[in-house]
């Protein structure tokens, strides 16, 4: 009988191990390279790349889930996941609320892109919300059109109602080149934010030191500025 109820409390504490080490990857699946829905279904990209290597590294079970940008935050704060890898700049307001693991892409450019280079740019600018463009387009004066995925401010663009679009330039690039000179670059590139990394909740210290010391590995080994090459390109900026 002891040896019955032995047994019990070590299949209880293993599934309880099992448990602890799955990792619900939080992402938003609409902002290519970073991240995005493929063909089958699944999450895929840089971002998806990134976060199965680092789990890899930590020994954690990485599964994917899928949420809008515009609650993102509050969806990791409620526990409906248990990392935000989706792009997300780290700023000191968000590092209020939640915290974040080192940088995993270093401070890139923001871009505007508009129909001609003499977009007016302090006119009608369309933004995501709640980034750090659309903090930036309200600083500087101009009018500030927000939609909740970066396709609509694109979009926005295209159809008139408005004059340029402020976003992440490597997000930019490739529909800029595949536009057909419909779209292109205006003004100077916008250096916003210090860089990109891993959100977390603030009681989960132990999960942020693990991907901490994996993200740390790959800067090490030259394997992340090898990815970030891969996914945009030659030029891109690395560490």
């Amino acid at each position: 009988m002891k040896k019955l109820v032995l047994s019990a409390a070590v299949l209880a504490l293993t599934a309880g191990l099992a448990t602890a080490q799955t990792v619900r990857m939080g992402t938003e699946g609409a902002y290519p390279p970073y991240n995005f829905i493929n063909d089958a279904g699944e999450v895929d990209g840089f971002e998806r790349e990134l976060g199965d290597e680092l789990c890899a590294r930590a020994e954690l079970t990485c599964e994917w889930v899928t949420n809008d940008w515009d609650s993102i935050i509050p969806n990791l704060v409620s526990g409906n996941y248990d990392t935000i890898i989706a792009g997300m700049s780290i700023t000191d307001e968000r590092d209020a609320v939640i915290d974040f693991t080192q940088n995993y892409i270093p401070p890139a450019a923001s871009a505007y892109v508009g129909l001609s280079a003499d977009a007016d740019l302090s006119g009608v600018i369309a933004a995501q919300a709640a980034t750090l463009q659309a903090s930036h387009v309200a600083e500087t004066g101009a009018t500030l059109l927000e939609f909740p995925t970066p396709d609509e401010t694109i979009a926005a663009v295209r159809n008139g109602e408005a004059d340029a679009v402020l976003a992440d330039k490597d997000f930019l690039a490739p529909t800029v080149a595949e536009s057909g000179g419909e779209l292109t670059f205006v003004g100077d590139d916008v250096q916003l934010g210090n860089g990109i990394g891993i959100g977390v909740r603030e009681s989960d210290a132990e999960l942020k030191g693990k991907l901490d010391a994996a993200v740390q590995s790959m800067k090490d080994d030259g394997t992340l500025n090898e990815m970030i090459k891969k996914w945009f390109g030659e030029e891109a900026v690395v560490f």
